[in-house]
């Protein structure tokens, strides 16, 4: 059923005191998993200057004159089109800058409305996301086992569950990656990841990988200048 048979949208910029949900996140590891998404980024140069990646976030519409705010647990807008102090707390697309390209939700014990296709006041985020911000690609991250669902909007304006490479790994168009879980430890947690590649299955490392690599490089480096003879500066 077309969107516009139930709701006339319009992009409005919220009060100052309008109030924002505030509910504490369903699980702890929902911002590291977050956090993790957007530092592989941004020690890769994918994060524009003019862009918005968030981490629990509003979002907002309005519909029949009712503003409607989500909060995804990741999402990343190429390109705003206001300061980033006009995007405190919320965000408004079309009036303050694009669609979001992906959002990004993380399942936990708690029973949510990630799947709810739920079309009456106030829509469920399924249907939110998909009929009302038509955003492109919508993940849906299950972080105990590891299993993630990405889909992609059809030509229909409907989601379509997208199939995995054969390293169970999904493109991300506009991001120009590819999405995948993986099991390993950041920081004081072990269990399963979202993770970036590049296209030819090179993963985008963490900050602290970096750190690491780089600091591998060296001794490695200063091993070869010892074993020719040559101490290496300090």
């Amino acid at each position: 059923m077309p969107i516009t048979t139930s709701y006339t949208i319009s992009w409005e910029r919220l009060p100052d005191d309008f109030p924002l949900p505030n509910e504490p996140v369903d699980n702890i590891d929902q911002p590291l998993l977050a956090a993790a998404l957007s530092d592989s980024l941004e020690q890769a140069g994918q994060l524009p200057e003019n862009g918005l990646v968030t981490t629990s976030y509003g979002i907002c519409a309005t519909l029949n004159s009712k503003i409607v705010v989500k909060d995804p647990d990741w999402m990343y807008v190429p390109r705003i089109w206001v300061s980033r102090e006009k995007v405190h707390r919320r965000y408004t697309p079309q009036l303050q800058g694009e669609i979001p390209v992906i959002l990004i939700e993380f399942l936990s014990e708690t029973e949510g409305d990630e799947y709810s296709v739920k079309p009456t006041y106030p829509p469920g985020k399924w249907f939110f996301y998909e009929q009302v911000l038509q955003v492109p690609q919508y993940a849906i991250f299950e972080p105990q086992q590891g299993v993630l669902e990405v889909y992609q909007l059809n030509d229909s304006g409907h989601y379509e569950l997208q199939q995995p490479n054969a390293d169970d790994r999904y493109k991300i168009e506009a991001l120009g990656l590819w999405l995948g879980a993986w099991q390993g430890t950041k920081g004081n947690r072990t269990g399963y990841w979202l993770r970036w590649w590049y296209g030819n299955g090179q993963i985008l490392p963490w900050g602290v990988e970096s750190v690491m690599q780089e600091r591998q490089r060296a001794e490695a480096l200063a091993a070869q200048l010892r074993a020719a003879g040559i101490e290496p500066e300090i």
